[in-house]
């Protein structure tokens, strides 16, 4: 088939470029900036914290891959598909950030094993004694750290739904370009 046929992207389209690097951008710095927060900040991500990365694990290498589609323009379906399945992990990972959200603000309960803190099996009863000294562990309802009012599961399901957004206006730009 010809370049300019319906199976081929035609010429790149430097809006559809610009909502995915930007969405590439933004959600490395959100992961980036989780991993910082534990690492560094010392908070202690609870298992529905650490469920909200997934998304981001997923639909970041997916959203690098539509790009990478786009600016060599190979077959649109690539693209189209990486974008779709991309945005469809940032829109479960909006769902995990209201759920906690909600669990927090106490709109309703949050899951009953969402609490943190075990770790590899202990060598002998002494070791696990001296663990649990200095065991933290988290809820999901607890909130650690906010900011205007958001818990990090609040800004998780903005950016995510920020996310969710862009890449939709990136493939939206793409299938305009593709279709002149």
């Amino acid at each position: 088939m010809l370049p300019g046929s319906a199976r081929f992207q035609g010429p790149l389209d430097a809006r559809a470029a610009q909502a995915a690097t930007a969405s590439l951008a933004l959600g490395l710095a959100t992961i980036i900036g989780a991993w910082g927060f534990q690492l560094i900040g010392g908070y202690q991500p609870c298992p529905l914290c650490l469920e909200q990365r997934i998304p981001y694990y997923v639909g970041l290498p997916l959203l690098a891959l539509g790009l990478l589609s786009l600016r060599q323009g190979w077959p649109a379906v690539v693209t189209r598909t990486a974008f779709a399945v991309a945005a469809l992990m940032f829109v479960y990972g909006t769902s995990l950030g209201i759920q906690q959200a909600g669990a927090e603000w106490g709109f309703w309960d949050g899951p009953r094993d969402c609490a943190t803190g075990a770790g590899a099996a202990p060598a002998s009863v002494d070791t696990l004694l001296k663990a649990l000294e200095t065991a933290r562990v988290v809820s999901c309802t607890d909130v650690q750290w906010s900011l205007l009012g958001l818990s990090f599961a609040g800004w998780n399901a903005v950016i995510s739904a920020t996310l969710v957004a862009m890449i939709g206006w990136a493939a939206l730009s793409e299938a305009r370009a593709a279709a002149r």
